[in-house]
Protein backbone atom coordinates (compact mmCIF):
# COMPACT_ATOMS: atom_id res chain seq x y z
CA UNK A 1 0.00 0.00 0.00
CA UNK A 2 1.30 3.51 -1.08
CA UNK A 3 1.94 6.09 1.70
CA UNK A 4 -0.69 8.73 1.91
CA UNK A 5 -0.18 11.88 0.15
CA UNK A 6 -3.02 14.47 2.25
CA UNK A 7 -4.75 14.16 5.54
CA UNK A 8 -8.11 13.53 3.07
CA UNK A 9 -6.34 10.11 1.83
CA UNK A 10 -6.07 9.87 5.49
CA UNK A 11 -9.16 9.79 6.49
CA UNK A 12 -10.38 8.40 3.41
CA UNK A 13 -8.24 5.19 4.04
CA UNK A 14 -9.47 5.00 7.70
CA UNK A 15 -13.18 5.31 6.79
CA UNK A 16 -12.66 2.40 4.69
CA UNK A 17 -11.01 0.29 7.17
CA UNK A 18 -13.96 1.27 9.55
CA UNK A 19 -16.49 0.14 7.11
CA UNK A 20 -14.27 -3.53 7.07
CA UNK A 21 -14.52 -3.46 10.61
CA UNK A 22 -18.11 -2.99 10.75
CA UNK A 23 -18.82 -6.18 8.70
CA UNK A 24 -16.50 -7.88 10.48
CA UNK A 25 -18.05 -7.02 14.32
CA UNK A 26 -21.54 -7.79 12.33
CA UNK A 27 -19.91 -11.28 11.83
CA UNK A 28 -18.72 -11.52 15.20
CA UNK A 29 -22.55 -10.27 16.59
CA UNK A 30 -24.06 -13.02 14.64
CA UNK A 31 -21.74 -16.11 16.34
CA UNK A 32 -21.63 -14.24 19.52
CA UNK A 33 -25.73 -14.25 19.10
CA UNK A 34 -25.25 -18.29 18.51
CA UNK A 35 -22.65 -18.87 21.19
CA UNK A 36 -25.18 -17.28 23.79
CA UNK A 37 -27.60 -19.65 23.01
CA UNK A 38 -25.35 -22.72 24.53
CA UNK A 39 -24.87 -20.69 27.27
CA UNK A 40 -26.80 -21.85 30.73
CA UNK A 41 -26.22 -18.47 32.81
CA UNK A 42 -24.96 -15.35 33.35
CA UNK A 43 -21.46 -17.05 34.63
CA UNK A 44 -21.50 -18.45 31.39
CA UNK A 45 -22.12 -15.46 29.12
CA UNK A 46 -19.33 -13.55 31.02
CA UNK A 47 -16.93 -16.35 31.41
CA UNK A 48 -13.48 -14.58 32.65
CA UNK A 49 -11.39 -17.27 31.72
CA UNK A 50 -12.41 -17.29 28.04
CA UNK A 51 -12.24 -13.52 28.39
CA UNK A 52 -8.66 -13.66 29.73
CA UNK A 53 -7.22 -16.05 26.64
CA UNK A 54 -8.65 -13.87 24.20
CA UNK A 55 -7.08 -10.86 25.56
CA UNK A 56 -4.00 -12.50 25.97
CA UNK A 57 -4.39 -13.65 22.06
CA UNK A 58 -4.86 -10.20 20.70
CA UNK A 59 -1.79 -9.00 22.25
CA UNK A 60 0.15 -11.57 20.63
CA UNK A 61 -1.24 -10.80 17.58
CA UNK A 62 -1.49 -7.21 17.79
CA UNK A 63 2.61 -7.70 18.62
CA UNK A 64 3.31 -10.15 15.49
CA UNK A 65 1.16 -7.32 13.79
CA UNK A 66 3.14 -4.22 14.74
CA UNK A 67 -0.13 -3.21 17.03
CA UNK A 68 0.58 -1.88 20.29
CA UNK A 69 -0.32 -4.62 22.26
CA UNK A 70 -2.06 -2.20 24.99
CA UNK A 71 -4.37 -0.93 22.36
CA UNK A 72 -5.51 -4.11 21.33
CA UNK A 73 -6.15 -5.10 24.52
CA UNK A 74 -7.98 -1.80 25.27
CA UNK A 75 -10.27 -2.45 22.42
CA UNK A 76 -10.73 -6.07 22.78
CA UNK A 77 -12.09 -5.64 26.44
CA UNK A 78 -14.47 -2.68 25.35
CA UNK A 79 -15.72 -4.93 22.49
CA UNK A 80 -15.88 -8.37 24.73
CA UNK A 81 -17.83 -6.03 27.35
CA UNK A 82 -20.03 -4.60 24.76
CA UNK A 83 -20.76 -8.02 23.27
CA UNK A 84 -21.30 -9.55 27.12
CA UNK A 85 -23.52 -7.01 27.98
CA UNK A 86 -25.60 -8.17 24.74
CA UNK A 87 -25.53 -11.61 25.36
CA UNK A 88 -26.42 -10.52 29.03
CA UNK A 89 -30.18 -8.57 27.80
CA UNK A 90 -30.71 -11.44 25.15
CA UNK A 91 -30.79 -13.89 28.12
CA UNK A 92 -33.11 -11.78 29.96
CA UNK A 93 -35.30 -10.84 27.56
CA UNK A 94 -35.95 -14.91 26.80
CA UNK A 95 -36.20 -15.44 30.50
CA UNK A 96 -39.21 -13.26 30.50
CA UNK A 97 -41.15 -15.09 27.07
Amino acid sequence: MSEPTSLAEVRARIDALDGELIRLLADRQALVRRAAAFKKDEQAVRAPGRVEHVVTAARERAASAGLSPDVAESVWRAMIDAFIELELTEHRAAERT
